[in-house]
């Protein structure tokens, strides 16, 4: 009875991690993707690239926090109270003045067309990325 039940905690612990884990390879294939377009779209030089990824990379992970902080306080249905709007919209202008700090830090690095191909590609790929999201 033992060896039954240690192979069916195993059986039910690898279940339970696989959707994570192609969870996680799903998501390091789309950013792999991105990076891949936004290095070629932007046609970073040797000197701005390591510069560039870096700001970019801490613009993303500040811009995701906003963004899952902005998906809590909104919750779907019914009338919110007037203190989660206004954590909404608070949350909103930190979306709007995180990219006007990240704009200046960008153009240290980028030209101004390049920083404008930056915002054209990142609607490109999403778009991109939510048409096949929708086709699957």
């Amino acid at each position: 009875m033992k060896p039954f039940i240690r192979l069916l905690i195993l059986f039910f612990g690898l279940v339970l991690t696989l959707p994570a884990a192609a969870q996680n390879q799903d998501r390091q294939k789309i950013e792999s993707a991105k990076i891949g377009l936004i290095t070629n779209r932007l046609n970073l030089t040797t000197e701005q690239a390591p510069q560039f990824w870096a700001i970019y990379n801490e613009y993303s992970d500040k811009r995701r926090d906003i963004t899952r902080q902005l998906r809590r306080s909104s919750k779907p249905g019914g009338t919110a109270p007037i203190n989660e709007l206004n954590e909404s919209v608070e949350l909103k202008q930190k979306l709007v003045d995180l990219e006007k700090d990240y704009n200046a830090k960008f153009l240290r690095v980028i030209s101004p067309q390049q920083l404008q191909e930056l915002h054209n590609t990142e609607r490109m790929f999403n778009k991109m990325l939510m048409d096949q999201l929708r086709s699957n």
